[in-house]
């Protein structure tokens, strides 16, 4: 069967059952997942390994793989990379609430930019965060904030949500040292250094593009606040309530979300400005870059973290009664939207072994005159069909490599790696994992998600693509 219809049937299949159906979103999700798993052929799952790097041997194995294995792998493919840090991440944002931690930071804050300028702090510090680590773990640092200033001045909440949230969307797209930047300026022969300071300065315009858009959208539509699973509307106004005196210190109160930051942070940067094996074994900076890869690992970084969380709330509540319960509710949430996470995965996952990637791309190869639109229209046609950004990113650089120097393109290969990073964020939906964790940890049901996610990305995905075309003509740096 044709991938794009199989593509089609999937699509159909989880919004038949999420919306007339009324079925829990997990079932929906892996149900479509399933039907489009079925139809993939031997021959398409065959391609599809061959494409991802596997031998003709494993692909062969592969494709003979049962429906079963490969809904299985491909669900418990998508827990392994995020399950853990769903985990910790909700016992820290729990604890942060529930400690008066996270409304002691919205009121250092609010005192230092005012309430006027929230709003860009939260979107240029989302930004500036994501740059160093990733964007899952933005949301997740993100957005217990974002509810804890959302109590004070609930007619902004869905303002303060799409800052927070949308801020990093564009750095993790353009600025290495994040993976998929990273590789696309690998793959195009990009300097590094040059592909950070176009990044900066194309996100910076895609952010105040974002941030015109959460303006608009906080007008147009209204987003109540509601209870999540890790904490209700009536605990966060209480907290807002409180004196002060009752609240944690400011430097305590940050360090559970500070200090994942630094270490991964840390980790990065050693990676980057110093190599491995420069220096004598035994010497400093060995010793700083082997103690680093492993604090600075994301699980290890939010471990320490979680555990210097959770002696504040220990030392606020010294109950062990209510500790233990916020802990268990924590991880109930946890486990909800781990769920979530990993039936998206496994329905993108089976999307992208349909080949519907490699048929955009066979597609493409024959409109090779508007270079830039077409790598933006292929990574973003790729990316909403399976739902991956960095899978979006690799299938379009198989297209675009072969035309991609300075002397074919008429300017910097940069330009070209930046507008496949625009295309990569353009409208995220049921079948990303960023999706669900948003809609999760804020209380949104999915139609309120793609009003005031799923539209600004793809507003800042085109915002980027004219400032990419704009700056390719002005400045071609060849």
């Amino acid at each position: 069967m044709n991938s794009l219809l199989i593509v089609a049937i999937g699509i159909v299949s989880v919004l038949v059952c999420i919306i007339l159906l009324r079925l829990h979103v997990v079932i929906s999700l892996l149900f479509a997942a399933l039907i489009t798993g079925i139809l993939c052929s031997q021959y398409q799952l065959q391609q599809f390994a061959l494409q991802s790097g596997m031998t003709e041997l494993n692909a062969t194995n592969f494709s003979h793989q049962t429906i079963g294995v490969r809904l299985s792998t491909a669900f418990g493919n998508t827990a392994a990379k995020i399950g853990l840090v769903v985990v910790l991440a909700s016992i820290i944002g729990s604890a942060l609430i529930k400690s008066g931690a996270a409304e002691r930071i919205i009121r250092g804050l609010l005192r230092r930019v005012g309430e006027e300028n929230a709003a860009i702090a939260f979107i240029s510090g989302s930004f500036a965060l994501a740059i160093p680590i990733f964007i899952d773990m933005v949301y997740f640092l993100m957005i217990p904030l974002v509810k804890s200033l959302g109590i004070h001045n609930p007619k902004k909440f869905s303002l303060y949500l799409c800052c927070g949230v949308g801020g990093g969307v564009m750095a993790h797209a353009m600025i290495p040292p994040t993976p998929g930047p990273s590789f696309v300026a690998n793959e195009l022969n990009v300097n590094v250094g040059l592909m950070m300071v176009m990044g900066l300065i194309v996100g910076v315009f895609t952010i105040i593009c974002g941030y015109l858009y959460a303006l608009w959208a906080n007008k147009k539509w209204d987003l109540p606040m509601r209870d999540t699973a890790d904490v209700s509307i009536e605990e966060l106004k209480q907290k807002s309530e409180l004196k002060k005196e009752s609240l944690p210190g400011l430097g305590i109160s940050l360090l559970p979300v500070v200090l994942p930051i630094v270490l991964i942070a840390g980790n990065t940067l050693l990676n980057l400005f110093l190599k491995q094996g420069v220096a004598e074994s035994g010497s400093f900076q060995s010793i700083l870059l082997a103690v680093f890869k492993v604090v600075g690992d994301s699980n290890i970084a939010l471990f320490i973290s979680a555990f210097f969380a959770l002696m504040l709330l220990w030392r606020r509540l010294n109950n062990a009664k209510a500790f233990q319960k916020i802990i268990s509710d924590a991880i109930i949430s946890a486990g909800t939207i781990v769920l979530i996470i990993s039936a998206g995965g496994t329905f993108g996952q089976m999307l992208q072994q349909s080949g519907i990637g490699i048929q955009i791309a066979a597609m493409a190869t024959g409109y090779k005159t508007l270079i830039l639109p077409l790598a933006f229209l292929i990574t973003a046609v790729v990316r909403t069909a399976q739902g991956s950004a960095t899978v979006a990113m690799v299938t379009t650089i198989g297209v675009m490599k072969g035309f991609s120097t300075a002397a074919i393109l008429g300017f910097n290969p940069v330009y070209l790696a930046l507008v496949i990073g625009c295309g990569s964020k353009v409208f995220s939906w049921m079948n990303d994992s960023a999706f669900w964790i948003i809609t999760e940890m804020s209380g949104m049901k999915e139609k309120e998600t793609i009003r005031f996610f799923s539209f600004m990305l793809t507003i800042m995905g085109l915002a980027g693509l004219v400032a990419v075309i704009i700056l390719s003509k002005i400045f071609p740096l060849i």
